[in-house]
């Protein structure tokens, strides 16, 4: 299935979670914010958030500095 990334085509194997999403990215969940068509994601749901043909998923990596 294809999905949308950051406004880049990625495909996934049918069934890929966000967990999944983000490990073939080799993203840290911890460091994460991921909206999904236009909604927040709690973290606690990315393990069971199954993506969906066509989904379009923001992903934000926090920075810490000063």
């Amino acid at each position: 299935m294809t999905v949308t990334v950051n406004g880049e085509a990625r495909t996934l194997p049918s069934g890929a979670t966000l967990d999944a999403l983000l490990q073939h990215l080799g993203l840290e969940p911890k460091k994460m914010a991921i909206e999904r068509n236009l909604e927040i994601v709690p973290k606690s749901l990315y393990g069971e958030t199954v993506l969906d043909e066509g989904d379009r998923i923001e992903i934000v990596q926090f920075v810490g500095g000063g």
